[in-house]
């Protein structure tokens, strides 16, 4: 079996806490110069930077699956501030999928040790005595994927243990993953949108 290095807690913890920081920095530089709050500013702040933005959101949407360094929820709501509410949607809904998928192929290559060290001794303590029943676990897979407070970005490394197929996995997220996200996008962009006319 192919052995991973794998960081501590810990250090886990570390690396969230500093790049949530990060990206609470960069939302109140946006702000206090109307990047958030004036459409203009927005479009000139997004040509500058050109194609190059959208791609690189969608890369870092999908390593945000694999190594969940931020709030799921936090790349969500950029998506749609930056991008507007469908073509946000769109780049979210690209790169989650696609880190989900990655997430799969990662687990079903390195294995239970791997996906163990990566979801927690918890959750895989909790959720891995699905797997003793294939029918039972798919069924139970595709139900939680729809459900946007479920562990999903987990469940695909523990997906990636079971038989079920990639194609049948692939089809699962690409059905289920939407009213998630959708709701994640809109609902705390909502919230965002909320607290800078507050703030302003």
């Amino acid at each position: 079996m192919t052995k991973s290095i794998q960081l501590p807690a810990k250090y886990k913890t570390g690396i969230m806490i500093a790049c949530t920081l990060v990206f609470v920095i960069f939302t109140a530089i946006g702000y206090r110069q109307g990047i958030f709050t004036s459409q203009a500013r927005m479009e000139q702040f997004q040509g500058s930077v050109g194609l190059l933005a959208p791609l690189l959101f969608v890369f870092i949407q999908a390593v945000q699956v694999v190594l969940p360094i931020l709030p799921g929820a936090i790349g969500c709501v950029y998506g749609v501030v930056f991008w507007g509410a469908f073509k946000g949607f769109l780049l979210n809904y690209i790169g989650i999928c696609a880190g989900s998928i990655w997430a799969f192929l990662l687990s079903r290559k390195m294995g239970q040790g791997f996906v163990q060290q990566a979801t927690g001794s918890k959750f895989f303590g909790k959720y891995s005595k699905y797997l003793l029943n294939e029918q039972q676990f798919e069924r139970i897979f595709a139900i939680m994927i729809f459900l946007p407070v479920a562990p999903d970005d987990f469940l695909c490394y523990l997906a990636g243990l079971s038989k079920i197929s990639l194609r049948k996995f692939t089809l699962i997220i690409l059905l289920g993953k939407p009213l998630a996200i959708f709701l994640y996008s809109m609902g705390l962009s909502k919230v965002l949108q909320g607290l800078f006319s507050l703030i302003g």
